[in-house]
């Protein structure tokens, strides 16, 4: 399989194209990336303050041990310390749970940033890339069959003019030439085929 045109015009314009595309590809994973790591800095308060319910709830825990060893008073002066400690626990939760919305915001927002970009990229670069190399390979077939060349020499006389003119004209032109089998014409016209494909005669 033949990835790369032979001819060093097209195959310049094809490892540029390729060029091209993985830099946007790459461009748009970091600038995903970056994304992503400038939403995860708002998960930040969201730490301190689970950091800070966490701690608050294990002093108060802790108080209200503490408190339960105080005689015949202990049991009521623990209720409202495990209540609060209670509640910095919930608090903790609301700082654990702002850390994951913004992680989720921050996925998906990194998630569209590259699957948009590279599909567009993949979509535009992509088709033509493959098509090239089928037809290549189906030109290539085509050369090495037997009558292959005749082939190649119609469809360069079927095809754009432009190239035809730079090719010296036989007594009755070059399609009687190629009905008569005149194997340079063939060999010429078929050459015009190849190039215009990137490959080489």
């Amino acid at each position: 399989m033949l990835l790369y045109a032979q001819t060093p015009a097209r195959r310049n314009r094809q490892i540029l194209a390729d060029l091209i595309a993985l830099l946007l590809i790459a461009a748009a994973v970091t600038f995903a990336l970056t994304v992503h790591g400038a939403i995860m800095m708002l998960a930040e308060p969201g730490r301190k303050v689970e950091s800070s319910g966490d701690s608050l709830a294990a002093a108060l825990d802790d108080a209200g041990e503490t408190a339960s060893r105080v005689p015949l008073v202990g049991d009521l002066l623990k209720a409202p310390l495990r209540s609060a400690a209670d509640a910095g626990s919930g608090i903790a939760d609301a700082g654990q749970s702002l850390q994951d919305i913004v992680g989720q915001v921050a996925f998906l927002a990194a998630l569209g940033l590259i699957v948009v970009p590279v599909a567009f990229v993949l979509l535009l670069w992509l088709p033509l890339r493959v098509r090239w190399i089928r037809r290549s390979a189906t030109i290539r077939r085509l050369r090495d069959a037997p009558g292959g060349a005749d082939l190649l020499a119609l469809r360069a006389l079927t095809g754009p003019p432009g190239e035809l003119a730079a090719l010296p004209a036989p007594p009755g032109g070059l399609a009687d030439a190629w009905r008569r089998g005149d194997r340079q014409v063939i060999s010429d016209l078929s050459g015009i085929t190849l190039t215009r494909a990137g490959l080489r005669p």
